[in-house]
């Protein structure tokens, strides 16, 4: 087990945004979380990588895993969007928690970083400013960041929005060739086509779990018939 929510409830001061959540991540997993808007998505993501405090239950992580070592893709800002930093800035400082107290990066972590520029298609823009890119070479930029801060889990909150089809199905790719690398996968996503295509686990909520289980048993339950319509004869 990588990491593990076990009757995970979260509330604010308006009510409960998350209620009895349950569920495990395991190497080789792709874990997509679907729900419709407000449904706690965004908080559950908060809530694994400890940014948000659980009222009730556990986030755990085992086989070794701190949470420091989960790579991070968030929801993008207007003000992300035009960070004054350039390309390989932007990645390098993904190995922040690896480099610790120490006020320069290490040979190996810039060399880390050098290596997921180039897995993903970002060299010749390294000395590139961030803010003068598209948003889809935006969203590589951050997913490379991301990878230099593990080499096993990655969490990616919605990361296509406001991106075109072209650079949505790049991206998808991306994210698809790192699993395969042997990376797992917990992103959320609006779009229910691509979590059924390319996710091995379902995690669907509404405030609470209406289900958790592999891909195949979803599109068969109560919550994958409603949700997919007509996408289940696709």
């Amino acid at each position: 087990m990588l990491l593990a929510c076990r009757n995970v409830t979260v509330a604010y001061e308006g009510g409960v945004a998350l209620e009895g959540v349950s569920f495990e991540v395991n190497s080789g997993d792709y874990l997509c979380v679907v729900g419709e808007n407000g449904s706690g998505k965004s908080t559950l993501v908060k809530a694994l990588l400890g940014l948000e405090p659980v009222r009730e239950g556990v986030v755990a992580t085992g086989d070794t895993l701190r949470r420091d070592e989960i790579g991070y893709l968030p929801q993008q800002t207007s003000l992300q969007r035009d960070f004054p930093a350039n390309v390989r800035e932007v990645v390098l400082s993904g190995c922040l928690n690896r480099r610790g107290a120490r006020p320069w990066y290490s040979k190996d972590e810039k060399a880390r970083a050098e290596a997921n520029m180039e897995k993903l298609g970002l060299t010749a823009f390294a000395k590139k400013s961030y803010r003068a890119l598209s948003g889809g070479q935006q969203q590589r930029v951050l997913l490379a960041r991301a990878l230099c801060a593990t080499t096993r889990l990655i969490v990616l909150d919605e990361p296509v929005a406001g991106l075109d089809p072209v650079a949505t199905h790049e991206l998808y790719k991306l994210i698809e060739d790192i699993h395969e690398g042997g990376i797992a996968v917990i992103m959320v996503s609006h779009d229910i086509g691509a979590a059924v295509k390319y996710a091995t686990h379902i995690l669907h909520l509404a405030g609470r779990p209406l289900y958790f289980g592999p891909t195949l048993g979803y599109r068969e339950s109560a919550a994958g018939r409603v949700f997919l319509g007509g996408a289940l004869d696709a």
